[in-house]
């Protein structure tokens, strides 16, 4: 059984996280998982957690495809790869529009177009391949690592619908989900198929004060679940209708109304909360359900979140 964690804690310096990460594998969790999206790079942490411990497997979840070209993506790829050789995934996506475009000033290629052909490049790269040609969303130009890694790293894709999945199970070694229930990853596995690893980013608050959970929640899924690619995943998951009146709130801007329309089942369903024993039981759901790896992301209550993760661990 894998257990994550994603780091770095919210809140939490870089610099502070090594005595928890010295401790992890020994509580019983397996994953290190980093995230990308307006705070810590995606290889920073890992890099340092490669030296705090050599015990647990480093991932990223996930590192856009936009925002670094092929062959920076490959080297920084490729260098993490050497620090750790074998302990570590490389899990890219597609990212947002907002995030690709709005924050990094770069146009937002078709993305599954741009995922499968990074995915593409990248294999051809960690192989020591000279890569040299056109693909459908750019031209490479005798690229060659100067070192490919030993041992390449293993290549992940964050996919939340059947064309994404289909091509994770095709081409990739697994998929990287989010913001689904424990009940919504039969849907997701059955895409994918049984042969290939399922991983997902599962947001856990402990609390015993399920109000402040549920508002915790209420903010972030209206706050992710209107963007696009998210929206049309609850759409093939079948909470379209449910969700109608918060997304129909937030394209009006109306903030509060948007995140008072989160039905209060959604919320359950999305953010596990309760206490440590009572998240673990959820968590496990995942896991019954046919997901390989979860990815635990720890939400702030105001107590130390080096605790929780503490409390969160398997044993």
């Amino acid at each position: 059984m894998r257990w994550g964690l994603t780091v770095p804690l919210t809140g939490v310096p870089l610099r502070d996280h090594r005595s928890l990460i010295s401790e992890l594998f020994d509580l019983g969790y397996t994953d290190l998982w980093s995230a990308e999206v307006a705070g810590s790079d995606a290889f920073t942490p890992l890099v340092l957690a490669s030296e705090w411990d050599q015990r647990l497997r480093l991932g990223t979840a996930v590192v856009p495809v936009h925002t670094r070209g092929p062959a920076a993506l490959a080297m920084s790829a490729a260098a993490l790869a050497d620090l750790a050789p074998g302990r570590f995934v490389l899990g890219i996506g597609a990212s947002s529009e907002t995030i690709v475009t709005g924050w990094n000033g770069i146009s937002y290629d078709p993305p599954f177009a741009r995922t499968r052909d990074v995915l593409r490049f990248l294999r051809q790269a960690f192989a020591g391949e000279k890569v040299d040609g056109t693909f459908d969303s750019f031209t490479i130009n005798r690229f060659r690592l100067e070192k490919a890694p030993d041992v390449p790293p293993a290549i992940m894709l964050a996919a939340l619908r059947p064309q994404m999945l289909r091509l994770a199970a095709r081409e990739a070694d697994g998929a990287i989900t989010n913001w689904l229930s424990a009940d919504d990853v039969r849907q997701v596995r059955a895409e994918l198929g049984p042969d290939k690893e399922l991983a997902a980013r599962i947001f856990v608050c402990v609390t015993e004060d399920a109000e402040m959970a549920r508002n915790i929640g209420r903010f972030l899924i209206a706050t992710y679940l209107t963007v696009p690619g998210y929206a049309a995943f609850h759409d093939w998951l079948g909470r379209g209708a449910a969700m109608k009146q918060m997304r129909e709130a937030w394209s009006a801007g109306d903030r509060n109304a948007a995140m008072a329309a989160v039905p209060l089942e959604v919320i359950d369903d999305l953010i596990v909360h309760g206490t440590a024993a009572q998240c673990r039981t959820h968590i496990n759901r995942y896991l019954e359900n046919g997901l390989d790896t979860p990815i635990i992301a720890t939400l702030p209550t105001g107590t130390s979140l080096i605790d929780t993760a503490r409390a969160l661990a398997p044993s």
